[in-house]
C-alpha cells in the first residue's frame, strides 16, 4: 500500500520512506491519484501572533475540503487532530488559537461521519504522554522544521501501529476473569458475601470502579467469562446478594468455576465460545497462576496484574488500549453477550434431540440475504478484519475497499441470522467479482463462528448462487487459500459440488462449477432475499 502525507512541517522520521511519499509544506496543489491512502498530518506552528495563527489554522479547514474533493471517495483519507505543542498567551483570555483548533477537529470529526473512507485520529492520544519539554527538541525544529521531538519517533510508531490496528477493527475478543482479589478484593470463601472488599470506602471503591469500567468494556462488544478456583454456589450467591456488586452472572459468557487448572479451564471457555485462544486475555492476581496460563497457552495473552487497588483503573486503561480499542463498533457488538449467552441455551436445547435435523427445524431459523449498503458496510469490513475459522480466503479489507469493489461492479452480500433464541445479526459475508458477462468468481466467503454447525453456510451460499443464476451467470470460479485456522473450510467447495482443478504447492486449491440447474435448500431455514 502506497501512502501519501499532507504535512505542513517535516513529518518523514514518522513514516519513513518506505512506500511512503510527502507533500511539500503547506503544499495541497498536487493529489496523486496513484496513491492508495492519504494521511493529513498539518501541526500548530510556532507564532507568538495569536491572531495570525488562528487564521493560519482556520485556513487549514478550507485546505483541506479542498484536497478531500479531489481523492476518490474509495480511498482511506486519515486526519491527524491538530494539537498546540507550544501554547503560547500573554493574556488569560485569549482564546484565539484554542477556538480554531477545536473547530478544525470538530470539522474533521464531522467529515469522518459523513464519508466512509476517512478516519479522524486524535494525536492528543499520542501527546498527552509526555510532559511539554519531552514533546520539543528545540535546536532540532529551528534546524529541520520537525516539532515533534526525534527521540519520539520510535514510540510514535508503535503508537501509529496500535491506531492501524484500531482502524482495522483488529481487538481481542474475551477477557477472562479470576474472581478472589480480582474482581473484588478478598476471598469469597473466608470472608462471605458481605465480608468481601466492594463498594464503599477504599479499598471496596476501587474495586467498584473496576467492575463499572469492566462492564461498559462488555457493551463495546468484549466477551467476557469466569475462571475462577471457587465454589460455584457461594459465586452465584454474592452475585445475587451483594448490593454493591456491578457484574453479575448476566453479564459473562461463560463459567468455569471449579477446582480444575485454570488453563484447562480457558481452553474449555474457547471450544465453548469457539474462538481462538489467541484471541483471549487472562488476568488472575496470583503470579502462579498466571505463570501456569503462560506456559502451557501461550496464544492467550496473561499481563502482570496491579499489586494495590489504587492501580486498577490506570491497568484498565492500559488494556483497552493494548488488547481492546478498536475504531468503533458495530451493532453487533454492542450485543454480543447476549448473543453467546444465547447460543449457549441453543446448545443446550440441542442437547435434547436425537436428530440434526429435527433440532434445525424447533430453531424457526431466519435467514435474511441482504447486499451491501452503507448501513451494512461497516459490519461487513469488520467481519473481513476479524474472521479466520470459516474464511476461505482470509482476506482483510477496510470500509473503503469494500467500496471500492462496489463501485467497481462487484456483487457483495451478507447475510442476517436470527432464530426464536435470539438476534445473531449479520454473521456472514460473500464477496463475487465478475470475470465476464457470464463467469463470476468468489473472491472472499466468511462467517462467524458463532452461527457454524446448523448448515447456515451452505443456505447462504446457494442463496446467493441461485441469484448469480438469475443474474445470467453460468459459471462459478473460488479459490481455498490455507492458513493456521481455517482448515474446517478445506473441503466446503467440494461439498458444494465444485471440481478442484488445480492445487499449488502452499495447498491453495482453484475451484470450477457450472451455474446450471437450481440449488436446493433445505426447508428449516426462512430465507429472505433484501
Amino acid at each position: 500500500m502506497t501512502t501519501f502525507v499532507f504535512r505542513n512541517q517535516t513529518v518523514e522520521a514518522l513514516w519513513g520512506y518506505n512506500a511512503v511519499t510527502y507533500s511539500g509544506y503547506d503544499d495541497i496543489s498536487q493529489v496523486p491519484a496513484t496513491a492508495d491512502r492519504y494521511i493529513w498530518c498539518y501541526q500548530v506552528p510556532v507564532n507568538p501572533d495569536s491572531n495570525q495563527l488562528a487564521m493560519e489554522i482556520a485556513s487549514y479547514r478550507d485546505k483541506l475540503d479542498l484536497v478531500l474533493d479531489g481523492v476518490e471517495a474509495s480511498k482511506p483519507f486519515i486526519i491527524l487532530s491538530l494539537v498546540n505543542l507550544f501554547p503560547l498567551r500573554f493574556t488569560g483570555n485569549d482564546t484565539a488559537v484554542s477556538e480554531a483548533i477545536a473547530d478544525f477537529n470538530r470539522h474533521a470529526v464531522e467529515l469522518s461521519r459523513q464519508r466512509p473512507n476517512v478516519k479522524w485520529v486524535d494525536f492528543s492520544d499520542f501527546t498527552s504522554r509526555y510532559d511539554a519539554e519531552s514533546l520539543i527538541n528545540w535546536k532540532y525544529y529551528l534546524m529541520s522544521q520537525s516539532l515533534l521531538n526525534p527521540k519520539l519517533t520510535h514510540d510514535f510508531q508503535a503508537w501509529w501501529q496500535r491506531v492501524e490496528g484500531e482502524m482495522a477493527m483488529q481487538r481481542k475478543k474475551c477477557l477472562v476473569l479470576d474472581l478472589d482479589n480480582t474482581l473484588w478484593g478478598g476471598v469469597l470463601g473466608e470472608d462471605g458475601v458481605d465480608g468481601i472488599q466492594l463498594g464503599g470506602d477504599y479499598p471496596g471503591k476501587a474495586y467498584s470502579y473496576w467492575q463499572s469500567a469492566l462492564l461498559q468494556l462488555s457493551r463495546s462488544g468484549v466477551i467476557l467469562a469466569v475462571c475462577s478456583k471457587n465454589n460455584e454456589a457461594d459465586v452465584i450467591e454474592a452475585w445475587e446478594k451483594n448490593p454493591h456488586m456491578v457484574l453479575k452472572r448476566e453479564h459473562f459468557s461463560a463459567l468455569r468455576i471449579n477446582w480444575q487448572d485454570k488453563a484447562t479451564n480457558i481452553t474449555d471457555i474457547a471450544a465453548e465460545l469457539n474462538i481462538g485462544l489467541d484471541s483471549m486475555v487472562f488476568l488472575d492476581d496470583n503470579p502462579a497462576e498466571r505463570e501456569l496460563v503462560k506456559q502451557l497457552l501461550p496464544q492467550v495473552e496473561v499481563p502482570d496484574f496491579p499489586t494495590k487497588p489504587y492501580l486498577l483503573m490506570p491497568f484498565f486503561k492500559l488494556l483497552v488500549e493494548k488488547y481492546f480499542r478498536i475504531y468503533s463498533v458495530t451493532k453487533e457488538d454492542l450485543t454480543k453477550t447476549e448473543q453467546y449467552r444465547s447460543n449457549a441455551l441453543r446448545r443446550a436445547e440441542q442437547s435434547r434431540f436425537a436428530d440434526l435435523d429435527q433440532f434445525l427445524y424447533s430453531l424457526d431459523m431466519q435467514l435474511d440475504v441482504i447486499p451491501a449498503d452503507e448501513h451494512n458496510l461497516p459490519r461487513i469490513a469488520q467481519m473481513t478484519q476479524k474472521t479466520n475459522q470459516f474464511n476461505l480466503t482470509t482476506r482483510r479489507y477496510t470500509e473503503a475497499d469494500v467500496q471500492q469493489r462496489l463501485d467497481q461492479g462487484w456483487h457483495v452480500y451478507c447475510v442476517r441470522v436470527s432464530d426464536r433464541f435470539g438476534d445473531s445479526g449479520i454473521t456472514g459475508a460473500m464477496f463475487l467479482q465478475p470475470v465476464s458477462g457470464e463467469e463470476v468468481n468468489i473472491d472472499t466467503l466468511l462467517l462467524s463462528c458463532r452461527i457454524l454447525g446448523k448448515g447456515i453456510e451452505d443456505a447462504f451460499v446457494k442463496t446467493v448462487l441461485n441469484l448469480l443464476r438469475l443474474d445470467g451467470y453460468r459459471k462459478l470460479m473460488a479459490d481455498y487459500i490455507p492458513t493456521a485456522k481455517n482448515g474446517q473450510t478445506a473441503d466446503f467447495y467440494d461439498r458444494l459440488g465444485m471440481v478442484c482443478v488445480n492445487e499449488d504447492k502452499d495447498g491453495t486449491k482453484h475451484y470450477v462449477m457450472p451455474l446450471s440447474g437450481v440449488f436446493e435448500i433445505k426447508n428449516c431455514y426462512n430465507i429472505r432475499v433484501l
